[in-house]
């Protein structure tokens, strides 16, 4: 796409919030990318002024782990609904996970996805690979600069993507050529609570039981398992969805360029407890489980006041709702979060237990840093614009009370009223989303991969 004739913006008195501060200056945005930062900028004809009126303008949220459903399951959510729900949560770029369907284990399915978005993609894109028993000869040789990432389910996953042979493992962590991501639990374990649990209960197991199913115990096997074969190799490993306070001693409290072994956490997990399942029930059944109160408080402590998790994603996973409504064993495991995926997280900092620079810093500058992501993440000169404009929600509607743009159409943020809302999203320097209004002709770029 040419950004040659693309229209100016500048973004008035906004409160940057950068790399570790926060100032009050104007922004010019020209041809897709952050001309100019200034105090006052002039002199500049035929442009979009938005003032911002000292609002946060922060850089857009890098999401490195969702589930959009295309292709195989778009009626759950396409590339296109999910993309333009996500710039409606301020997320301006995302890194698609490879169990759709088919799965992106071979590179014809990588070149259909890559497609597809740029066909469709309101959102920047990025896809990572999968792990099988059979294609590590083909990862192996894969370029780097092709994929964000590749993906290994070290835990029950769709089709032939459990990976849990220890030779194919050692195999892997040994020569994958790019940064992997693990998704951490221990299958047998699981799948024998998941017997002790139906013997009791039979088909009507609680869904509080869900994280007792899928406990604390089966979590940090695996993450143990996963790090003790990154330090052997000196893989670049990503462990994703953090959920547990006794992981976290797994992880080390060092910022993030000098360590090789990094971990997320997911907004839903900073968000809900086990005592919202009495409420929620299966919308909030997901892989891993969402845990304890106790767990959820050391993990907001290990994100706002340590470098022990590096990255906050969303792993969005969108079911349709009487999907959820079945019994236990049959409910799939995924919420769908990317439309209020700022919003969620600004709570934390609304109650103070997250500083508005650290969730920049875990949301955006850190995603781009570890995937290598060129000229984004960032609000500076000559990078890419993406750009959100957060302000206050004046008129304090409920999440039900608004237009919900994911194709599920549900949420499980359903009941709560979030103080912020995202007011403005910019993707590469083109309108997304302004003043509750969508721009359907904003088209989201590749993300570089700078490997």
């Amino acid at each position: 796409m040419s950004f040659r004739n693309a229209p100016k913006i500048i973004i008035r008195n906004a409160n940057i919030v950068n790399e570790g501060g926060q100032y009050i200056s104007d922004v010019l945005i020209q041809q897709g990318r952050i001309e100019k930062i200034a105090g006052t900028i002039s002199g500049i004809f035929n442009a979009k002024i938005i003032d911002a009126k000292g609002a946060w303008l922060i850089p857009g949220m890098i999401d490195d782990q969702v589930h959009f459903r295309d292709p195989g399951s778009p009626q759950k959510g396409s590339i296109a609904s999910e993309s333009m729900a996500a710039t409606i949560g301020g997320i301006t770029s995302f890194m698609d996970m490879p169990n759709t369907n088919p799965a992106t284990l071979n590179l014809e399915t990588l070149v259909q996805k890559k497609h597809i978005a740029a066909q469709h993609s309101m959102a920047n894109y990025a896809f990572h690979f999968g792990v099988s028993s059979d294609n590590l000869d083909l990862i192996e040789q894969l370029d780097p600069k092709l994929v964000s990432g590749v993906k290994v389910f070290m835990g029950a996953s769709t089709g032939n993507m459990l990976v849990d042979d220890p030779k194919i493992l050692e195999r892997l962590f040994a020569n994958v050529p790019t940064i992997l991501l693990t998704h951490c639990e221990y299958t047998p374990w699981i799948k024998a609570q998941e017997k002790r649990y139906a013997e009791k209960y039979g088909v009507h197991i609680p869904a509080a039981m869900h994280p007792k199913i899928r406990d604390k115990d089966a979590c940090f096997e695996s993450s143990r398992l996963a790090i003790t074969l990154a330090e052997k190799y000196a893989t670049q490993l990503h462990v994703l969805h953090v959920t547990t306070a006794k992981e976290l001693c797994l992880f080390k409290n060092l910022p993030l360029n000098l360590k090789h072994i990094s971990a997320e956490v997911c907004i839903h997990h900073l968000s809900f407890d086990d005592s919202d399942y009495a409420a929620l029930g299966h919308l909030i059944k997901c892989n891993p489980a969402i845990k304890t109160r106790q767990d959820k408080a050391a993990l907001i402590h290990a994100i706002s006041q340590s470098n022990r998790l590096d990255i906050i994603g969303t792993d969005h996973a969108p079911h349709t709702w009487d999907e959820k409504q079945q019994p236990y064993l049959k409910a799939p495991a995924g919420l769908p979060l990317v439309q209020h995926a700022l919003p969620a997280l600004m709570e934390l900092v609304a109650d103070r237990k997250l500083s508005i620079e650290t969730l920049v810093r875990k949301t955006s500058h850190q995603v781009a840093d570890l995937f290598k992501i060129k000229d984004r993440g960032y609000i500076r000169e000559g990078y890419w614009a993406d750009l959100v404009l957060l302000r206050k929600n004046q008129q304090a509607l409920a999440v039900r009370e608004q237009k919900n743009y994911m194709q599920c159409n549900w949420s499980p943020f359903q009941d709560r009223t979030f103080r912020y809302l995202v007011d403005t999203t910019i993707v590469s320097g083109q309108l997304a989303w302004h003043q509750q209004k969508l721009f359907l002709n904003c088209q989201g770029q590749a993300l570089e991969i700078d490997r």
